[in-house]
């Protein structure tokens, strides 16, 4: 069955304009959640004392605690209610953010990381499954678009903030003040966490005065409500309408008919497996941490500071630009065409970068041998990584390390204490702050809150025999740093890369989440699609840097590509078209009655 005509009366347009406001406002606080440690992270690296082991579930916590959340988002959204939610994952992002930008040392950070993650899988669950319920068919993708394209606007503001700060980081470097310098870019990373809390203040202010999801009234018996919820955004035909679709939907079942209607029944499981695949998918492009690297990225492909934060702005600008351009096609060309097109657009880029990186990467020399003769009787090393200290470790390397001498050079430590393994910062040989220290604090965990971070990447790890174990270099890479216009070439291809997943998977990710589930399951259903969503991110995100220090950032792009493959190949061949349809016709199309 169709839906009616829409109504174009002030009245409804003002309210559903309102509804996509606050909605967005949610999408907006994911964006933020997501998008922000990037500008925060290079000053953040430089000033915390932190590994990159740290610095990784410090990215990653915000996906960790996402995935701790939709563990029981599902199950809140049902028991309190959409607007409740929606309200509490608001509260959660304000709380978190002094946390964060007080914190000194890695537990508080972890923890009020942990905390804004929260909010996001909350975020992430309870505003697309509100937008789904809430809205019609004719709306419901620009709807959902409307969520995404503010959680793009909330990435590029954080990166504007940040590019903000990066001038005068710039003016610092030139005028050579190192105590300055490190001084700024404390202040520079906390800033950029507190200029955030503003649009939590107003998601949870403005969540109070939306009606709640009709389709949850409507479950739970409250027909009266759901008709007058309905009746917020819809004509009285409309209403009567959808009213009428929901009580076919849901017909009443013996004990033991509900208890057999489960989310592994049969007429749910092909629905329930596209949601997921197409959601586990969506971050296995790599986009999360792309998006969360994106500063550092682009200054390990040759940019400056300066020039690597205007790029992030460009590359989240473009993020902001094509999701409008999505939300226009989204409705008009279908979800299916839009995610087939950004899948292959995805996969083009992630390659072209890859062998980009790969050129540069083929230069790197390892002179791990020369590290470990640095090692002190206490096994720690201090290297200030200036021109002439990389001119003398290259020395030792043959042929190969002076082919490069006398250039500009970054370098990176892997290194271990028994079951533990870490890497240092990358450092450039001609920037100020440019020591490289090696302790054991840097890579055995020493409290509670460390050792709960190291379970995520090293769960089996002996702590009491790393305490004593001695130092072992298993790498020292030294690359020579490319030129400006090689950052460029990368910065160019991560600006394709996001315009296609913002043209496609962007929004239609939202939207598969939440049509594809039928409306028995569907808060439960988006709660573990949404949980392996955020587990594949997470996953990513605490292996990234020492995975790209380890093998390059040319074979984690590749990896990304190859996981795009998969991506096109759901969408293409096996995922339906959902566009116009309603919610329960789409229910309908699985059962196989339509």
């Amino acid at each position: 069955m169709n839906a009616a005509a829409p109504d174009t009366s002030p009245d409804l347009i003002r309210n559903l304009r309102y509804l996509l406001f606050i909605a967005g406002l949610g999408g907006l606080l994911y964006g933020i959640d997501v998008g922000i440690i990037a500008g925060a992270l290079p000053y953040l690296e430089a000033t915390s004392g932190l590994t990159s082991n740290q610095l990784s579930i410090i990215v990653a916590a915000v996906l960790l605690g996402s995935v701790i959340s939709t563990l029981f988002a599902g199950a809140l959204a049902d028991l309190v209610g959409r607007k409740k939610l929606m309200i509490v994952s608001g509260i959660a992002f304000v709380a978190s953010i002094p946390m964060i930008a007080l914190a000194h040392g890695f537990g508080p950070l972890v923890l009020g990381r942990l905390l804004q993650g929260v909010s996001a899988g909350l975020v992430g669950v309870a505003v697309p499954l509100y937008l789904a319920e809430s809205l019609d068919a004719a709306n419901r993708g620009k709807g959902t678009g409307v969520f995404q394209w503010l959680l793009t606007l909330g990435i590029f503001v954080a990166a504007l903030i940040a590019y903000g700060f990066s001038f005068k980081v710039h003016s610092l470097e030139v005028a050579g003040d190192a105590q300055a310098l490190f001084a700024f870019k404390d202040f520079a990373w906390r800033s950029i966490f507190w200029v955030s809390i503003l649009p939590g203040l107003l998601f949870v202010v403005g969540a109070f005065f939306v009606s709640e999801s009709p389709r949850w009234l409507h479950k739970r018996g409250l027909v009266e409500e759901a008709r007058a919820a309905l009746l917020k955004t819809r004509s009285a035909s409309e209403a009567e309408l959808e009213l009428k679709e929901m009580a076919q939907a849901a017909p009443e079942k013996s004990l033991g008919e509900k208890a057999k209607d489960t989310l592994l029944s049969r007429k749910y499981v092909i629905p329930f497996l596209l949601a997921c695949v197409i959601l586990a998918c969506n971050q296995a492009t790599g986009v999360n941490s792309i998006i969360g690297y994106n500063a550092t990225i682009l200054i390990q492909a040759g940019l400056g500071d300066n020039a690597a934060h205007l790029g992030y702005v460009v590359f989240t600008l473009i993020n902001f630009l094509m999701t409008m351009v999505a939300v226009a096609l989204v409705d008009k060309k279908g979800r299916k065409f839009l995610l087939s097109v950004g899948s292959a657009g995805i996969i083009a880029s992630l390659l072209v970068t890859g062998f980009i990186f790969r050129r540069t990467e083929q230069h790197r020399v390892d002179v791990s041998s020369a590290m470990q003769a640095r090692v002190d009787a206490d096994q720690s090393v201090k290297l200030k990584f200036d021109s002439a200290a990389a001119d003398q470790l290259l020395a030792t390397a043959g042929e190969k390390g002076r082919a490069i001498q006398g250039a500009p050079t970054t370098m990176i430590v892997i290194y271990s204490y028994g079951d533990f393994r870490a890497s240092t910062k990358v450092v450039r040989s001609t920037d100020t702050l440019n020591e490289i220290a090696i302790t054991r604090d840097s890579c055995v965990p020493k409290d509670k809150a460390s050792a709960m971070a190291a379970k995520l990447t090293n769960p089996a790890g002996d702590a009491a025999a790393a305490r004593t174990a001695p130092l072992k270099v298993e790498a020292a890479l030294i690359t020579p740093v490319p030129s400006a216009a090689n950052g460029w070439a990368i910065a160019i291809c991560t600006f394709v890369f996001i315009a296609f997943f913002a043209m496609g998977p962007g929004v239609c990710v939202w939207l598969a989440l939440s049509e594809l589930m039928p409306t028995r399951i569907r808060s439960n259903g988006m709660s573990i699609a949404l949980l392996i969503n955020q587990a594949v991110s997470t996953t990513i995100a605490a292996v990234f840097l020492p995975t790209v220090g380890a093998y390059g950032y040319g074979t984690m792009f590749f990896l990304f590509a190859g996981c795009t493959v998969v991506y096109f190949i759901t969408a293409f061949f096996f995922l339906p078209e959902t566009k116009g349809k309603t919610l329960e016709e789409i229910e309908a199309h699985f059962v196989g009655t339509k």
